[in-house]
This record gives structure tokens, C-alpha cells and sequence, in this order.
């Protein structure tokens, strides 16, 4: 799929600095013909690399962009692209593939409603693990949340049951279709087809994992492409006006979920490129066979295929008021976010408060920044500090009575760490972050704090560091801590010093409104980095 990148790393380009053209992003293809447009040879006998349907990768086309493209014109942008890919990518397509080109109204009117088509207990379990991540308030629906954050930042997209590609086009009266956009999402068709792209979707970490290569390799394709657009071929690229950097509504984004979903676009073009110098596209290949089994080994290269997430053992100590939901269908009852949702959790607050608030971690943590920009290759930088020996995760929802339309809902959250030290440093960060949701430390509780009922995330929270185990606890309040894991909130010595929970009290807190721009953000960030420097 391809993803708003293009909003992090286009919009760059309308701030006052310098952006780098890319990241060391030699073109590794072992193509060394530089050919012009106007010189290609006579069609072949029979199909072969680099020519499809008709047109060979270097062949100039007679279409006009400007008004849209009618069916011949993008047949035959198809057939050129599908060439280009792979000369690109130095593999052979079976057979072509249906594009279809449709306004982002259209898109988002087909995604509308779609979430209403859930069980009870998948849409508990969504709505307590995007709140767990401090990305949704408790009046939030998470799976709508997402529709709408889908519908803003897709560009395009393959379907392997339809064998067909719909691009989003941003122009709702005559839909124009970017040319490397489409390069991504027939590249995935040319993956469905010749390479073994399996994925375990049970939890978002699974998703990130996998697409680590699916989607970092399609992104690595779709920079190569680009990059031929830029120096020896004619493409087909809408004019853009730059104001969100190609895709829909900004205010209709929740980071916390695009940024968990965004880790892979990030790190996975340069995982694979690191791949690809070693041992070229078959080593490439051979990654599909034994795909990245953590978002981990996608941040830092160097622990796959070895360092995979350790085992965790769970055990259920709720009182009986509480259940895990019963998910049914062979389906998973907890969540999984690894390094790349956990550190998400803590960019968030910088770009949902426009680059204003950094309590934790700031944009010069977070941001990899090149000549002054930040990078349109790896844009965000996921191996932070405070997430940096994270070993493995589960996220187990718990709520009073799953199958009423009311419920309280809580949450056990046990993370495993390298080290006692890195357990430590997490713990610690994390209490940070609910203290800049507005979170107190409870009197006569240790290591207890509550998010007062009127602020965002309102809630009680336990911190639980056990050696190299970090266990996260939340409930409605504090007494419902304990119920939903026993030795929870333990009682303590009263501290005079302490200010109770119940009052809502002055602790730093913003509201959540309308988003602010991403262009705001970045521009906001910027200017932070360099007063730093």
C-alpha cells in the first residue's frame, strides 16, 4: 500500500531548508544501459524483462495528464510502468494487472461504514489497546478512528483477492494517477505473483514485521523509480500544490496510529537496501522465505534473523467483575505493538500538539536529519532510547461485561526488556509521558497515578518494574487496578506530600482539538532543531 510518506518528506520540501535528494540511495539495479526515451529497440517476439503489453521501460507515450488519463492513454501508462518495475527490480511479471484510478471522495465513501461491521469484542479490543497507546480517549472509536486515518493518507493500493490496483487521485473531478504511485502498488502485484509475501495479521507488531520487507522493499523500488524519473525517464506526475504532500485532510490524521503503522515505510527501504548491497536482489528474495519476525529487527538490521522477541508467559489474576473478550475465530485476545508502536506512543505528543510539546522525547530524537532537512528516505528515527532493549510485548484487554453496549474497560500490559537497566529506562519514560497527560502520583499507592476523569485519557495507571519486566496496569480507577491484577496499587503509608488523585489539580495536560497541520509540525520541529544547535 502506499502510505502518506509522501507527507512527512513532501512537505519538507515547502519549508524554508535544504532537504538532501535522498539518503545514499544508489540505484543498486544492475541495469548500466542509459538509453533516452526516443531510443528503444523493435518489439520483441515474445515477452521479456523490461517490456509489457506493447511498450518498452524507455518508450516516450502520447497521453496528456492534466485533464486525467482515458482508458487507452492509461493502458498504456500501465503497460510502461509495469516495464519499468522490472527493469527496476529484475523480475518478470505473469500476466498485467487491472488499474483503476478513483477520486480520494470516492475512496473515502467506500471506506465509510465498514467498521460498523465488527463483533462486540473486536471493537473492545480495538478501543482498549489505541488507548493503552494514548492515541484515543475512552468516547473514541478506535476502528472509525482508523477508517478516517486510512482514508486521509493512502495514495494507493493493491488488492491480492481482486488482483486489481486502485489509485487514489486527490483531483475528485477528473482523477489524475501519479506515475511512481502506481510504480509501489504493481510492484505488490508483481510480489503476489512471484514472491511468498505471507503476513501474520494478528497483531499490529506481526503487521509491522512483515511488512518490513513487503513494504520496504516496495518503497526501495518506488525511490529507484523515482529516481529514473528524475534523471532519464519521461513520468507521468501530476502537478502538486504541495499542501499536505499529496494526501487528504490532515485534521482528519490520529498519529498515534499512523505513526505505529508509518514505522515500516520509515526503516524498511533501508533495511532492504542494506540487504541488497550485501547480497543483491536474491538476497532480497531469500527474505521473503524468512521474513522479520519484529518491528525490532526492522529498526536495527543487525538483530535479524537471530534476535527474535523472547517468550512471555501471561497469567490471567482478575477478579471474576473482569474478562479478557473472547475474540472467537481462532483470532488472538491480546495486542502486540513492539518497538515501533511503543516508540510512537512517545513521538506522538510532538505532532499532536503541532510541534509544541516534546515531554519525552523531541523532535531531534526522533527526526533524521541530513544537510539540514530531514530525510525523504528514512524520515523518522524509531531506535529511540527509552525504547532501545525492548524484547517482546503483550497488551491483554479487560472489560466488565463485553457483550453490553457500556462498559469499563481496562488493560494488563506486560513488556519484557534486554536488561534491568532498560526496563528502568522505559518505566520511567512512561511515567513522564502520563505526567504530560495530566497524570498525579496517588497518595498512599505505590507507584499508582491518576489522569483526572475531564482530561483526555483519563484513568488510573500502575508501573510495575520486576528486574528486566515492565507490567502496565489500567483501570477506571484506582480501586479497579487491583481487580484487574491482583497486588495491583498497593497501599501504602500515606505521604503528606502527596497530592491526592481525585483532584483534577494543574498538571500538564493540553485538550485535544482539531490537528494541527503536519506542515506546522515539521516547520515547528525544524525551527526547534536549529535554536538547539
Amino acid at each position: 500500500m502506499r502510505t502518506a510518506i509522501a507527507l512527512l518528506t513532501a512537505l519538507v520540501m515547502v519549508c524554508s531548508v535544504a532537504v538532501p535528494a535522498g539518503v545514499a540511495a544508489a540505484n543498486p539495479s544492475t541495469d548500466s544501459v542509459n538509453q533516452t526515451t526516443e531510443n528503444h529497440p523493435p518489439d520483441p517476439p515474445s515477452d521479456r524483462l523490461g517490456w509489457e503489453d506493447g511498450y518498452w521501460y524507455n518508450e516516450s507515450l502520447s497521453v496528456t495528464a492534466e485533464d486525467g488519463l482515458n482508458d487507452t492513454e492509461l493502458d498504456a501508462v500501465v503497460a510502461r510502468s509495469m516495464a519499468r518495475v522490472e527493469r527496476v527490480r529484475g523480475i518478470e511479471f505473469n500476466g498485467s494487472v487491472p488499474v483503476e484510478v478513483i477520486s480520494r471522495e470516492e475512496f473515502r465513501e467506500e471506506q465509510d461504514g465498514s467498521s460498523s461491521n465488527t463483533s462486540t469484542a473486536n471493537r473492545l479490543h480495538q478501543n482498549v489497546k489505541w488507548e493503552a497507546m494514548l492515541s484515543i480517549g475512552e468516547d473514541e472509536n478506535a476502528l472509525e478512528t482508523s477508517e478516517s486515518t486510512r482514508s486521509a493518507t493512502v495514495g494507493g493500493y493493491y488488492s491480492p483477492s481482486e488482483e486489481r490496483i486502485v489509485i487514489v487521485s486527490e483531483n475528485t473531478t477528473t482523477p489524475q494517477m501519479d506515475e511512481i504511485t502506481l510504480s509501489q502498488e504493481l510492484f505488490h502485484a508483481l510480489q503476489d505473483q512471484k514472491l511468498r509475501v505471507s503476513f501474520n495479521r494478528s497483531t499490529q507488531e506481526g503487521i509491522n514485521a512483515r511488512n518490513g520487507i513487503v513494504e520496504g522493499d516496495g518503497n526501495l523500488v518506488d525511490r529507484l523509480y523515482g529516481q529514473r524519473c528524475d534523471a532519464e525517464w519521461d513520468c507521468v506526475i501530476p502537478e502538486s500544490d504541495g499542501s499536505n504532500g499529496g494526501g487528504g485532510n490532515t485534521s482528519d490524521i490520529n498519529y498515534g496510529i499512523y505513526l505505529t503503522q508509518f514505522q515500516p515505510y520509515s526503516d524498511g527501504p533501508k533495511f532492504v537496501q542494506q540487504i541488497q548491497r550485501e547480497g543483491g536482489w536474491d538476497a532480497v528474495d531469500d527474505v521473503y522465505e524468512n521474513p522479520p519476525t519484529s518491528s525490532e529487527q526492522i529498526i536495527h538490521p543487525e538483530k535479524y534473523p537471530d534476535e527474535g522477541p523472547v517468550n512471555i508467559t501471561f497469567e490471567d489474576t482478575s477478579s471474576e467483575a473482569w474478562s479478557v473478550p473472547d475474540m472467537g475465530n481462532g483470532s488472538v485476545d491480546y495486542a502486540r505493538f513492539g518497538q515501533a508502536g511503543l516508540s510512537a506512543m512517545f513521538m506522538r505528543p510532538v505532532f499532536a500538539s503541532g510541534g509544541t510539546a516534546s515531554p519525552v522525547v523531541g523532535p531531534r530524537d526522533f527526526y533524521n536529519i541530513s544537510n539540514g532537512g530531514i530525510s525523504d528516505f528514512d524520515p523518522l528515527n524509531y531506535s529511540l532510547e527509552v525504547t532501545n532493549g525492548w524484547g517482546n510485548d503483550k497488551l491483554y484487554p479487560y472489560v466488565t461485561n463485553q457483550s453490553a453496549e457500556t462498559n469499563e474497560t481496562g488493560y494488563v500490559w506486560q513488556t519484557e526488556w534486554d536488561t534491568e537497566a532498560d526496563a528502568e529506562e522505559f518505566a520511567d519514560a512512561y511515567v513522564d509521558l502520563l505526567e504530560h497527560y495530566g497524570a498525579e502520583s496517588v497518595a498512599g499507592n505505590q507507584s499508582t497515578y491518576r489522569i483526572p476523569d475531564n482530561r483526555t485519557f483519563g484513568d488510573a495507571f500502575y508501573v510495575d518494574v520486576d528486574g528486566s519486566t515492565v507490567t502496565l496496569v489500567n483501570g477506571p480507577n484506582v480501586t479497579a487496578l487491583s481487580e484487574i491484577r491482583a497486588g495491583a496499587a498497593p497501599a501504602a503509608e500515606p505521604d503528606p506530600t502527596t497530592t491526592s488523585s481525585d483532584d483534577t489539580g494543574s498538571g500538564f495536560g493540553p485538550g485535544f482539538g482539531a490537528v494541527a497541520a503536519l506542515l506546522a509540525v515539521i516547520a515547528a520541529a525544524l525551527v526547534s532543531i536549529h535554536r538547539r544547535d
